[in-house]
């Protein structure tokens, strides 16, 4: 199969692209290299990728619609993954508009393609963010997330409605998935455990939020990049009368899917796995909760088991150490 992936020198993307391309599928790899953070490790990444004789790589911005229409067409996938987008929650407040720029624009220039060239599946990166000032654990996607708390979530709800509509006018088998805390090798600098393996390592504090009572959903990356490939093949179907529950929409090809652990894990014991794999206690710096942040994340992800038969499940222990592992290999330490 000939994917196209999006955002391929990000975290996400380049794990995924990996995966594809170690069993033997065509993927052409996008990314727009922003200097959101470090650019030499998006470009290690990519150089990485370029080690397989099945990858290609194209720098450009999905906002640029005349250059992303040439490198669609000249390799004419089968299947899209899009996951780039600008991250991060706490930087919406920032710089709101590279918000709007590369998670609707972008989005809508990928859909537009899709459309064009009638790909035989859409699969598009939302997040748990979505679920916003929502209470009720764990979430499932036929929860209501019309209350985001940032501008982020509300540009990834906006891409799920969007994709929904085309998938609807369009017949365009779509699935959307919404990510819970993924971490792992190759992660992003401003991911809180690059922060505390930095922190820790160097003896400087490390900032914990609302006084550390929080809990999250930590997804490793490899389970998260197996789920998203598996899903590739769960193509959705127009809706039709059925006993089984397998979260399609009622007007199109369409459904959303959860992709976490399903196991919550409190904020101070993610910050112990992280002191256990670099043997070393951490400097810890007690702050307020954030503007825009939740308490915690829970996932249901039996969906994503019914449709795959997977489910992410490795421990945070086994993540942590993994991560901490790759960290000093890369700095060296």
């Amino acid at each position: 199969m000939r994917f196209l992936v999006t955002g391929t020198a990000g975290f996400i993307g380049f794990h995924v692209a990996k995966l594809l391309t170690a069993a033997g599928h065509a993927a052409c790899g996008i990314d727009g290299m922003t200097t959101y953070y470090d650019v030499n490790l998006k470009h290690r990444r990519h150089a990485m990728l370029l080690q397989s004789p099945h990858f290609e790589a194209h720098e450009l911005m999905l906002e640029d619609m005349a250059t992303l229409t040439r490198v669609y067409a000249a390799f004419k996938p089968d299947i899209v993954i899009h996951l780039a987008a600008q991250a991060g929650v706490r930087y919406s407040l920032e710089n709101p508009r590279a918000y709007v720029d590369s998670n609707i624009v972008g989005t809508f220039n990928v859909m537009e393609l899709v459309r064009a060239h009638a790909a035989k599946h859409f699969l598009l990166a939302s997040t748990s963010s979505v679920y916003g000032a929502n209470t009720q654990m764990p979430f499932v996607e036929s929860d209501r997330t019309d209350h985001p708390l940032t501008l982020y979530a509300a540009t990834k709800k906006a891409t799920e409605l969007m994709a929904h509509s085309y998938a609807h006018l369009w017949n365009i088998p779509t699935t959307a998935f919404r990510f819970f805390t993924v971490y792992g090798p190759w992660g992003r600098p401003d991911m809180a455990l690059f922060k505390f393996t930095k922190g820790i390592l160097e003896g400087t504090p490390i900032d914990i939020y609302n006084n550390g009572d929080m809990e999250r959903d930590f997804t490793y990356i490899d389970d998260l990049a197996k789920s998203i490939v598996l899903l590739a093949d769960a193509v959705p179907q127009a809706p039709v009368e059925t006993d089984d529950d397998l979260g399609l929409s009622p007007a199109a090809p369409f459904r959303v899917v959860n992709i976490g652990n399903g196991q919550p894990v409190k904020l101070l014991d993610y910050v112990e796995a992280a002191e256990t794999a670099i043997g070393k206690k951490a400097v810890r710096n007690y702050m307020p909760m954030q503007q825009g942040d939740v308490p915690r994340t829970f996932a249901d992800a039996s969906l994503l088991k019914k449709l795959t038969g997977f489910q992410p499940s490795t421990p945070v222990e086994t993540g942590v150490r993994n991560f901490v592992r790759w960290y000093r290999e890369y700095h060296n330490i």
